[in-house]
C-alpha cells in the first residue's frame, strides 16, 4: 500500500478524530442494540463500478481510530484501475467497530476515488498538457482532495493562498491594471525575499498584449492564466479560435494554462491549442463519488 504523504499523515488523527465525532457521537445505538459485543466479522471491500481506486490508506486509519485490534488487508493500490465487480479489501475483527467505522471510510474512499477516476480520464484525454486542479475542494479535506488527483495521473496547482502568487481579476482591478499588479508583486516578492511562482490572469487578447510588454519590461510573471478564452456553439461544439490566438501570441515565452468550464468533453479541444496547463475545478468541486460497498459476513 502507498505510505500516506506526510502533509496528510500530519493532520489525519485529528481530522478522523472530528469526522468520527460527527458520526458516531455519543455511540453507535443501532450496532450496540442489536450486535453481540463478541461477535467477530469480516467485510470485503467491492467496487460496483470501474474506476480508480483512491483513500485505502486512509480507510485502513479510520478502521485503526475505531478499533486498532481490527485487520485490514488489499488486493490492490491507491491509484489503481480495477472493474466492477473487484473485491479488493477485507477488513476483519470485532462486528461492532467495523460497523461503525464503514461509512466514514466510505464516504472518504468513494469521494477520493471518484476524484482520481475523473483525474484519469481528463489526463489521458488532454495530453500532452497537464491537467491542473484548483481550490475548489471541499473545505478541511483539501489536502485529500489533492492527493487523489495526484493518484488519478493529473497535477496539483497550489495548495493554498500561501505557496504561489496568482494575480486574478479582481486583484487586478483593485490595483488599477495588469502592469501595476506586477510590479506590486514583484516588489512584495524581492522585499522579502521570496521566490514563489507568479501567475497572472488575462481574459483577453488585450489584456495578454498587457501581460507580455509587462514582462518584456522586466515583470516578474511566470504564466499566464487564459481564462474563458473558450466559447460553446450552437450545435455543441467549442470555439477555441480565441484562445488559440493567445497561445500564438505568447509564442512560449511563458507557461500558459486555459481554465474555465473544463470538463472530460471539452479538454481534448482545449488542449489542441498547445496551452501547456489546463486547470479544471469539476475535478474537486462537483465530483461524482465511485460506488464501492463494504459487504459483511459472519466468521
Amino acid at each position: 500500500m502507498l505510505p500516506l504523504p506526510s502533509e496528510i499523515a500530519a493532520d489525519l488523527d485529528a481530522l478522523l478524530a472530528r469526522a468520527l465525532a460527527e458520526d458516531v457521537g455519543t455511540g453507535d445505538v443501532t450496532t450496540q442494540a442489536t450486535i453481540p459485543s463478541g461477535r467477530r466479522a469480516s467485510a470485503r471491500f467491492l467496487a460496483k463500478e470501474s474506476g480508480v481506486l483512491a483513500g485505502l490508506a486512509v480507510a485502513e486509519r479510520v478502521f485503526a481510530a475505531v478499533d486498532p485490534a481490527l485487520s485490514v488487508t488489499w488486493t490492490a493500490d491507491d491509484g489503481e484501475a480495477v472493474t466492477a465487480g473487484t473485491a479488493f479489501g477485507l477488513v476483519e475483527g470485532l462486528a461492532g467497530p467495523i460497523l461503525s467505522a464503514e461509512r466514514l471510510a466510505l464516504n472518504l474512499m468513494q469521494r477520493m476515488s471518484g476524484i482520481a477516476t475523473a483525474a484519469r480520464r481528463m489526463a489521458e484525454t488532454a495530453r500532452p498538457a497537464v491537467i491542473l486542479d484548483t481550490r475548489k475542494t471541499a473545505p478541511g479535506l483539501r489536502l485529500l482532495d489533492k492527493w487523489a488527483v495526484r493518484l488519478g495521473g493529473a497535477a496539483n496547482h497550489r495548495v493554498g493562498l500561501y505557496d504561489m502568487v496568482l494575480i486574478k481579476d479582481n486583484h487586478i482591478a483593485a490595483v488599477g491594471g495588469i502592469g501595476a499588479a506586477l510590479e506590486a508583486a514583484g516588489r512584495y516578492l524581492e522585499a522579502r525575499g521570496l521566490r514563489l511562482p507568479v501567475e497572472i490572469e488575462a481574459r483577453t487578447l488585450e489584456e495578454v498584449r498587457e501581460v507580455l510588454d509587462a514582462f518584456t519590461g522586466g515583470a516578474r510573471v511566470d504564466r499566464i492564466l487564459l481564462d474563458n478564452m473558450t466559447r460553446r456553439l450552437p450545435d455543441g461544439g467549442l470555439d477555441t479560435s480565441l484562445l488559440r490566438e493567445a497561445v500564438r501570441l505568447v509564442g512560449g515565452r511563458l507557461e500558459t494554462e486555459a481554465s474555465g468550464n473544463v470538463t472530460l468533453e471539452t479538454a481534448a479541444a482545449i488542449a489542441g491549442t498547445g496551452v501547456d496547463f489546463i486547470s479544471s475545478g469539476a475535478l474537486t468541486h462537483s465530483v461524482r463519488a465511485l460506488d464501492i460497498s463494504l459487504d459483511l459476513a459472519l466468521r
